[in-house]
C-alpha cells in the first residue's frame, strides 16, 4: 500500500478544507486530545448525548448500552486517557486522538494494535443533525461503547490485521464495504430477541437509527460475508440495505474463516451489487 507523509497528507486535507489540524500530527497521525473544550462545546455534547440516548435506550443492542454505562460517556466530553484505562481493562483496547480522517495504512495499524482513532473536535450546534466529516460524537459515542464487547473487539483487531492484505490483492472496495455494513451500519437480531442496532453510523444518527430499526421501508438482509463484500453503499443518504447479524460470533467467525482472498479474486473489478436488490 502506498504511504503518505504527514506533511503531504496535511497539505491534502488543507486543500480539501477539512477541519482538523493535521499539521500537528505525529508520525502515526495521532495528536494530543487537548482537553480545552469551551462551555458551548460541552453543552453541544450533552445535547447530542441526551437526544440520542432517548433512541439508543430503545433501539441499541444491549452490549452497546452496557458499554455506555461502563465507560460513562454522557455527562461531559470524555477524557480519552481516562476512558482508555477502563476500556483497556475490559478488552485491551485504548483510544488515540486524531484530527479527523487519517490514511488507511495508519488506521489499519491502529486497529491491529487495539487502538481506536477518535477525532478530537466536536461539531457545532448548527450541525446537530448532519456533519460531513467524522467528529468526536460519531467516533466516540458511535464506535467506542461496542468495543467493550469482547467478540466484536476481537473482530475489529482482526479487521485491522487483514485489511491491508486484502487491499494489496485489489479488494479495497470490498473490505471497505465489510466495515461499512458492520462497524458503521450493522444490525443484530439474536434468536428470540427484537432487532437492534450497533453500528456507529446508526448510533450517532438521530433519523437513520429510527429508520433502520423501525421503518417498514428499511431493507433488512441476513448477513452473508460474500454478499456484504459485494454490495455497494450510500455515503450521503439512508442505506438501501442493512445487514442483520445473528450474533457477534457470526461476524468474527465469518471473517476469521471466510475465503477473503477467494472472494476478492472472483469479484474484484466487477460492478457492486445494488443494495436494494440483495
Amino acid at each position: 500500500m502506498m504511504t503518505i507523509s504527514v506533511a503531504d497528507y496535511a497539505a491534502e486535507c488543507a486543500a480539501q478544507g477539512l477541519r482538523g489540524d493535521y499539521s500537528v500530527c505525529r508520525s502515526d497521525f495521532t495528536v494530543a486530545q487537548g482537553y480545552d473544550y469551551s462551555a458551548e462545546e460541552q453543552a453541544v455534547w450533552r445535547t447530542l448525548c441526551d437526544r440520542q440516548t432517548k433512541l439508543t435506550q430503545r433501539l441499541a443492542h444491549h452490549s452497546y448500552l452496557d458499554g455506555v454505562a461502563t465507560l460513562g460517556l454522557l455527562d461531559r466530553i470524555p477524557d480519552f486517557d481516562t476512558v482508555s484505562e477502563k476500556l483497556t481493562r475490559l478488552t485491551g483496547w485504548e483510544i488515540v486522538a486524531v484530527p479527523g480522517l487519517i490514511p488507511a495504512g495508519p488506521f489499519f495499524d491502529h486497529l491491529a494494535n487495539r487502538r481506536f482513532p477518535v477525532t478530537n473536535w466536536l461539531r457545532t450546534r448548527k450541525e446537530l443533525d448532519y456533519i460531513v466529516e467524522p467528529d468526536m460524537f460519531h467516533d466516540f459515542f458511535g464506535h467506542v461503547p461496542i468495543l467493550t464487547q469482547p467478540v466484536f473487539a476481537d473482530f475489529m483487531q482482526m479487521y485491522g490485521e487483514k485489511a491491508e492484505d486484502m487491499i494489496a490483492l485489489g479488494g479495497d472496495e470490498m473490505i471497505t464495504r465489510l466495515y461499512w455494513y458492520s462497524a458503521e451500519y450493522g444490525l443484530i437480531q439474536e434468536p428470540g430477541q427484537p432487532l437492534k442496532a450497533f453500528g456507529a453510523g446508526l448510533m450517532s444518527s438521530f433519523t437513520e437509527l429510527q429508520f433502520a430499526v423501525e421503518s417498514k421501508d428499511a431493507h433488512h438482509v441476513p448477513f452473508d460475508l460474500e454478499t456484504v463484500m459485494r454490495t455497494g453503499y450510500e455515503i450521503d443518504k439512508f442505506q438501501r440495505a442493512y445487514f442483520v447479524l445473528p450474533s457477534f460470533d457470526a461476524l468474527r467467525d465469518a471473517f476469521a474463516n471466510g475465503d477473503l482472498a477467494g472472494i476478492v479474486a472472483r469479484f474484484k473489478g466487477q460492478p457492486a451489487l445494488d443494495p436494494a436488490t440483495v
